[in-house]
């Protein structure tokens, strides 16, 4: 086991963390922006170490600043939570070359599964479903318009490169897929360095559910079920819950065991999940694999008891896993609480807090590092808290939210908060009657 986690992160995430290394015996060492100076994790881990101004880029994604961090404060390991440099192969490959354990996947498995066409063709070769379209990138619009025919409209543009919804674009009929390829092209150039596209047949009606997994050294890997993330806005998660309204047993064995062959076909090590668009039949196939923890760990991490952060740390030490699938005995959904106004299109809301009250009672759990006074900084995420609740049933999980959602109270900024209470009525989410188009009929007015 390890003797001292750097923790290249911030936030909820960097807190969560911190709370499993204090109860296994691990020390911990926070790294801070001049932003972040207040924050919750400054104050609770061991040691802190500040690591430039408030850019992102002259802090948390400055690798040399991190690692400097870690060998004066003599630390044995990294873990880079989610989002920054938990995805980056430069990152963990430096982490390598300093003998400083990167608590996530090689610099090998990043590359291979982060470049959206290699990873498609690597599940293809590992016997995993996954969406008709082009083998790998597409060289010319002559041939996009090729591939396009043979599959069949519609149609999905990507670039290989793409996060969060840039580089997208939906093609309905032939006479706009000129326009879209120039687009798409355009923006994930402008967003990534990269305009490398590929192709994919359009879903109708998906799901998107991941299944989590958690492989060891040996190669062997084992799944935890299901978390359905289809609600969405701009390819931006609002809500998770597992298991899945849309799921049955026998769909949930299947993908369960794909995202198993599919780990351990590349010898995943560590905790991740394999991503799947599901169409209306119950057709599955393979979207994408993230090589990290996710924001929405924790609803998985109720329903089979499971630390996930603690299974994330002890692989990296070298650990074996069980081997053991884990199926959900509870319901539990997560609200991502952000600083966002809901009533003027999710604009960003920073500012001080001026009031907060926590919500609490059976099947209630917050991750947050915010406090009363806490300045949400205008420089990263607007995501302040994760709401998670947790029951026997979907109805008793749904029912405890709008009872927690009601209790929970922020003043000073704008939040999220009316638009989950107003989720948690919606007749169709009631039912479990949505899909990643939910939120394009959507109106917080109505």
């Amino acid at each position: 086991m390890f003797n001292k986690i750097l923790i290249a992160n911030r936030g909820e995430i960097a807190m969560r963390i911190i709370r499993t290394c204090k109860e296994i015996g691990v020390k911990t060492v926070a790294v801070y922006s001049k932003a972040d100076a207040e924050s919750l994790h400054v104050r609770f881990a061991d040691e802190a170490v500040c690591i430039g101004p408030a850019q992102s880029n002259d802090s948390y994604l400055k690798m040399s600043n991190i690692i400097a961090a870690a060998e004066i404060t003599n630390a044995d390991a990294i873990h880079p939570g989610y989002g920054f440099l938990s995805e980056n192969a430069k990152f963990s490959k430096i982490c390598e070359e300093h003998k400083i354990k990167f608590i996530g996947a090689s610099a090998s498995m990043i590359d291979q599964m982060g470049d959206k066409a290699s990873a498609k063709a690597t599940m293809k070769a590992a016997g995993v479903p996954t969406i008709p379209g082009s083998e790998g990138l597409l060289d010319s619009l002559e041939q996009a318009e090729s591939l396009a025919f043979e599959i069949g409209y519609p149609i999905m543009l990507k670039a290989t490169a793409g996060g969060g919804g840039k580089g997208m674009r939906a093609v309905w009929e032939p006479v706009e897929l000129q326009k879209a390829w120039e687009s798409a092209r355009q923006e994930a150039s402008a967003s990534f360095g990269n305009d490398g596209m590929y192709m994919e047949k359009l879903i109708e009606e998906p799901r998107h559910i991941e299944i989590q997994i958690v492989g060891d050294s040996t190669g062997r890997a084992c799944h935890l079920s299901e978390r359905d993330c289809s609600v969405q806005r701009r390819h931006q998660k609002l809500t998770e819950e597992t298991p899945s309204p849309f799921m049955t047993s026998a769909l949930r064995k299947k993908m369960g065991e794909a995202a198993v062959k599919a780990a351990e076909y590349i010898k995943y090590e560590g905790a991740g999940t394999i991503e799947f668009l599901v169409d209306k039949h119950k057709n599955f196939y393979f979207m994408e694999m993230n090589t990290r923890i996710q924001v929405e760990h924790p609803i998985t991490e109720q329903v089979i008891d499971y630390d996930l952060i603690h299974e994330q740390i002890k692989v990296a030490s070298g650990e074996k896993i069980s081997g053991k699938n884990y199926f959900p005995k509870h319901h539990s959904i997560e609200c991502r609480i952000n600083a966002e106004d809901p009533y003027n299109d999710f604009r960003p809301s920073p500012g001080a807090i001026s009031t907060l009250h926590f919500p609490g009672g059976h099947g209630i759990r917050l991750d947050t590092h915010v406090y009363s006074g806490y300045i949400i900084p205008p420089h990263y995420d607007s995501m302040i808290a994760k709401l998670i609740t947790t029951a026997q049933t979907r109805e008793g999980a749904i029912s405890k939210m709008k009872r927690a959602l009601e209790e929970f109270i922020i003043e000073g900024v704008k939040t999220t908060i009316p638009f989950h209470l107003k989720l948690m009525s919606h007749p169709d989410y009631i039912k479990g009657n949505y899909t990643t188009k939910f939120m394009e009929d959507f109106s917080m007015e109505n």
